[in-house]
């Protein structure tokens, strides 16, 4: 199943995408609760955030919904997905866990190790930027502006030391995100935070995909196109640490909550480490697209 978080007249909804429409997936519930005299808890469809805690359970009562709906009344409950406006996945997200260095390609393309555990930092949740929104940044503060396309998880419910064996029972959905990072203020810092935790630079989403469609998160296609030129073109086979060892892993450390977020890396490609170095500029249109999961497209715009 896909969802999507939308925007109507200020107010944040969840949505069901079918058939390039997006269903109103609060009031399509009610709607069916009505019809059937089905018992559907309201807070499941008032936000994404909520559906997603609720797991398997929300799934299949969503899949009840959407069900009903494609069988008569579609059109009362859906808006064409051309024209809705997108919002970022999760609103607030507790936390941000971003992997660096974890597509041995990405080593490769570097010359560099492969590191013996997951290097994480984080992205700040004020950087985060819905599908279509504009990537800006002060050009006094950097002009070595770059993409990194990831796939990244979004954790269901509260995940402590969790084993790699059951660590995708804790996983609700997987989306796509950009890492925009400035180079050279994240090589003079030494260290990765700022660089990467610009305002606008952390765009997500739009669309979800329920864990449950995506069986092997570490099988598929991630493409990072800049003005139509594919330059990264990998697979998530090459992540060196895979989805379950990297929630063991971080869980391991710190307790994750339903809410949080883990971008798993990026591949080679990457702008910094091509001959010649390739960097973000006004009027750009960066486009990540991982198979089964969708497309993420952002412009780059003027301070």
């Amino acid at each position: 199943m896909k969802l999507v978080s939308t925007l109507e007249n200020g107010t944040r909804r969840l949505g069901i995408v079918a058939a390039e429409k997006v269903i109103d997936a609060a009031a399509a519930a009610e709607g069916y609760a009505a019809a059937t005299g089905a018992a559907l808890p309201a807070e499941w469809f008032a936000e994404m955030a909520a559906f997603l805690s609720a797991g398997a359970e929300g799934v299949a009562a969503a899949t009840a919904v959407l069900d009903w709906v494609e069988g008569g009344p579609i059109d009362l409950y859906s808006t064409p997905l051309a024209t809705v406006q997108f919002d970022v996945p999760i609103a607030r997200p507790g936390k941000i866990v971003c992997v660096g260095l974890n597509y041995a390609d990405h080593c490769r393309e570097q010359n560099v190790a492969v590191p013996e555990r997951p290097v994480l930092f984080t992205k700040f949740n004020t950087a985060l930027l819905p599908h279509e929104g504009t990537i800006r940044w002060d050009p006094a503060l950097s002009s070595q502006v770059d993409f990194e396309g990831e796939l990244a998880l979004i954790i269901g419910r509260k995940a402590q030391n969790v084993s790699q064996d059951e660590a995708l029972a804790y996983v609700s959905g997987y989306t796509v995100l950009n890492d925009v990072s400035a180079r050279d203020v994240q090589f003079a810092d030494g260290q990765w935070v700022r660089g990467k935790s610009l305002d606008t630079f952390c765009p997500c989403g739009p669309l979800v995909a329920t864990a449950d469609s995506i069986p092997r998160p570490n099988a598929l296609r991630i493409q990072t196109r800049v003005n139509g030129v594919a330059l990264q073109d990998s697979t998530t086979a090459e992540m060196i640490f895979q989805v379950p060892y990297l929630i063991a892993f971080i869980s391991r450390s710190f307790t994750l909550e339903a809410g949080d977020i883990i971008s798993t890396g990026t591949p080679h490609g990457v702008g910094v480490f091509r001959d010649p170095q390739v960097f973000l500029r006004p009027g750009d249109v960066v486009e990540v697209e991982i198979e089964d999961v969708g497309l993420l497209r952002n412009e780059v715009g003027n301070w």
